[in-house]
């Protein structure tokens, strides 16, 4: 047999012979069946470039025969900007599955719509002038305006919604079709110096993943509600922070004994359920409230940043929006009203990464209207990529804020030469899609990471990747 063999010649002997590496980078995919972190950083550059909008639907829809008020506000927006302040969706979700959208709006609409249906409806074109009640599974104008809406995690028969014109969480059962909650609970009442009656709104809402009759609500004097639905509609415990800001917005840990709250005044404030330092939480309700374990100006972190310092005034800015990420949950994210972002490591209290576009005036756009909204970003599932609707812009970004020097959008940010020369010397970067309208609010599938976008005008976008006639 050896009589048939040709012996090859040494590399050295033969110039001409330049054995090519194999980089086998989808082999551990295939022995361990998962994704290596870094293998998907690398393409996930690909995901990014991938979204475009393919559907738009507008909320022309009725109620008893009736244009609902959100469609009556469009109607007289379009004339002009009247009332300019109730328009626009305020709030999305997505259940658990993600087989269900539920919105509200600023008109008062509570709406659930079948993802299903809506992905496959998506055309690509511009929003339709003519009704279409055939895409909504549940349409319910609560004549209030409506500022956030979730679903329960532990029970995904429920949603609440809310509003900073109320000191009310309403709770709807979704197997009922009836404009009258199921559930009602109310914010304990706070006197002013002259003995009056102090209006205080409700800004945003965080159900448990394990328990299903725990609630959890900020408000716009600056404290945390926390309500046990087992015991009465006022809340069981209050976590204060020593100011009156609104708290904007509030965040649930996975491990659902830590909160995390962002103020109007630019303050981040964390506590912790259990007690920590303070009293045990939920032994009786303590009357001053159970203050943070740690508040912070979120200004004084991006002082922090000697290349970001060094380009801008760092002032104290408010917070729309703070979301931990569900691929790795020590990182932060937060959206300020001038439309910056960015992460902040919640182990180490440091911003890692930030993500500041250029400001309204440099392209002689204005924001003046923008400030009647709090934007609310999104996480994709995976990857570490946040969705923002820009400031200003009709768009959103989507931002690379993977826990890595390799982000773009890393304070350390060093480019990877050998992650380069795989990627074809492609640079990572941010991207920005283009969609027909505003965006207001933003919300992901749990699954496939499709984006659901609300907007100025009410309009539901799916953002994902366009769909290929063979």
């Amino acid at each position: 047999m050896d009589n048939y063999l040709v012996t090859s010649k040494p590399s050295s002997e033969n110039p001409k012979f330049k054995p090519r590496p194999r980089p086998w980078r989808r082999s551990n995919l295939e022995l361990n069946g998962k994704f290596d972190p870094k293998y998907r950083h690398s393409i996930s550059d690909l995901l990014m470039h991938s979204y475009s909008e393919i559907g738009a639907f507008s909320h022309f829809y009725h109620i008893d025969g009736k244009p609902c008020q959100t469609h009556i506000n469009n109607a007289v927006n379009s004339d002009r900007q009247l009332q300019f302040r109730m328009q626009g969706i305020s709030a999305i979700d997505l259940d658990n599955k993600g087989i269900y959208i539920v919105s509200v709006t600023k008109s008062g609409c509570l709406t659930i719509h079948d993802f299903e249906t809506l992905y496959c409806q998506s055309t690509g074109s511009l929003p339709r002038l003519l009704e279409d009640e055939s895409k909504h599974l549940m349409h319910l104008n609560l004549q209030r305006q409506l500022d956030d809406v979730r679903w329960n995690h532990a029970n995904q028969d429920e949603v609440a919604c809310t509003s900073v014109k109320s000191n009310e969480v309403l709770i709807f059962d979704i197997g009922y079709i009836s404009s009258k909650p199921v559930e009602v609970l109310r914010t304990r009442r706070t006197l002013s110096v002259l003995g009056s009656e102090v209006y205080k709104g409700l800004c945003e809402i965080a159900f448990t993943t394990t328990d299903n009759s725990r609630l959890i609500a900020s408000d716009t004097h600056g404290v945390v509600n926390v309500w046990d639905k087992r015991k009465s509609p006022l809340p069981s415990l209050e976590l204060i922070t020593g100011s009156r800001s609104t708290l904007n917005t509030i965040q649930l840990h996975v491990d659902n004994q830590t909160i995390l709250g962002a103020s109007k005044d630019g303050n981040i404030y964390i506590w912790d359920l259990r007690g920590g330092r303070t009293s045990a939480a939920f032994q009786c309700h303590n009357e001053a409230g159970l203050p943070p374990l740690i508040s912070f100006k979120l200004a004084s972190k991006l002082a922090k940043i000697g290349s970001l310092k060094a380009q801008s005034d760092i002032v104290p800015k408010e917070i729309h929006s703070i979301d931990l990420d569900p691929s790795c949950p020590y990182q932060l994210a937060f959206h300020l009203d001038d439309g910056w972002s960015g992460v902040l490591d919640i182990y180490n209290l440091r911003v890692t990464h930030v993500h500041c576009p250029p400001p309204a005036w440099l392209n002689g756009a204005s924001i003046s209207t923008d400030l009647l909204y709090l934007r609310k970003p999104s996480w994709l599932p995976t990857s570490s990529i946040y969705a923002v609707g820009s400031s200003y812009d009709c768009g959103i970004h989507i931002l690379d804020f993977y826990p890595d020097t390799s982000s773009p959008s890393h304070v350390d940010y060093r480019e990877d030469v050998e992650s380069l020369s795989k990627m074809n010397h492609q640079r990572k970067k941010n991207i920005f899609v283009p969609l027909s309208e505003g965006v207001t609010t933003c919300a992901s599938h749990p699954l496939n990471g499709t984006i659901i976008a609300g907007t100025k005008h009410s309009s539901l976008l799916v953002v994902s990747q366009p769909r290929w006639a063979f």
